[in-house]
């Protein structure tokens, strides 16, 4: 089984005590590439008040990065119902000349929500996956809730029309779903199309960034976590025509929490911490490598790469001679 290759200047990004609205964490990125190669991280940030904001920085080479300013690029609506917890774990699809923000909008339900919904010890958390739009990152169109009357998240769009209709992935509990949309705002025919496996992402899964077109297929880093609530990273590919139909699952991980920030992160409460955590939302393709970002621990920002030949010549021998479904 192939593994990423962590970065060996890890973490890229960590929080800035000195900056209070990213204080206590910096994790999770949309990643993407301007017009002139450059690699732009659209980060979910937390301070004092664990809102969630974006913040921005940008990169030539994709290892060494340019703080943009010491402010959030982009924040919760406040009027909002759906985002008054914030706003989480952007995913960035770029379409022709607009890049697309999709990002998970927070908040509780009501009281009055019934209690068999949710777990008793946990806040009601009442999530919606949201839409963003951009052509320079300095100037953001709302779009609004666009998967609507269900809790969902981890919403990651493909970058083109497929037999003229648009695609998403989403993440119902515990499963990845599909829908497909004519617009980008209305969605419809929504179905599951991968649930948690046998070991290492067992009790829920959940997309990564937004696929990657291949001569094999959509490529796409996914998330599952465990009976231990352990967050690992491995791959899926979707068919190029019917992207409902997966062709390929990682049955191992190809990252997986081992170093001290993936394993020790953001703190709960006085003494607690998020533990063993690699998940990732922003993948990019540079210079004949893949840049997976992923956030460690939910405290810290990070890098692995590896050699899009190397990946590519491992999935065609998977694809063509190995995988079967009859795994999961």
């Amino acid at each position: 089984m192939i593994k990423l290759l962590r970065y060996a200047k890890n973490p890229i990004l960590k929080p800035r005590l000195n900056i209070w609205w990213e204080a206590r964490s910096v994790l999770n990125p949309g990643a993407t590439l301007d017009n002139n190669g450059n690699v732009i991280l659209f980060y979910r940030a937390m301070g004092g008040d664990r809102i969630s904001r974006f913040g921005l920085i940008t990169s030539k080479d994709g290892y060494n990065f340019t703080k943009q300013n010491d402010y959030p690029v982009f924040e919760s609506d406040p009027a909002n119902l759906y985002e008054r917890m914030g706003c989480e774990d952007p995913r960035i699809t770029k379409i022709e000349d607009t890049y697309y923000i999709t990002y998970t909008a927070t908040s509780v339900h009501p009281a009055t929500y019934p209690k068999e919904k949710f777990s008793t010890s946990m806040l009601p958390w009442r999530v919606r996956v949201s839409l963003l739009s951009t052509k320079d990152f300095s100037q953001f169109k709302r779009h609004g809730v666009i998967i609507h009357g269900v809790d969902s998240k981890n919403a990651a769009l493909f970058p083109e029309k497929i037999n003229d209709q648009y695609a998403i992935l989403h993440r119902i509990h515990p499963d990845i779903w599909i829908a497909y949309s004519k617009d980008l705002i209305n969605w419809y025919d929504h179905r599951v199309i991968a649930r948690p496996g046998k070991t290492w992402d067992s009790v829920k899964i959940g997309a990564g960034n937004p696929p990657i077109k291949t001569e094999f297929g959509w490529l796409s880093f996914y998330h599952g976590v465990d009976k231990d609530h352990t967050y690992r990273i491995g791959i899926m590919v979707f068919d190029l025509e019917n992207p409902a139909k997966i062709i390929y699952r990682s049955k191992n991980p190809i990252l997986e929490p081992i170093k001290t920030y993936e394993k020790e992160g953001f703190e709960i409460t006085f003494g607690k911490k998020i533990s063993d955590v690699v998940f990732t939302n922003g993948v990019i393709e540079k210079n004949n490598q893949y840049f997976i970002y992923y956030g460690a621990s939910d405290k810290y920002i990070c890098l692995a790469t590896i050699a899009k030949d190397e990946l590519l010549t491992y999935l065609s021998k998977e694809i063509n001679h190995k995988w079967t479904k009859k795994q999961y």
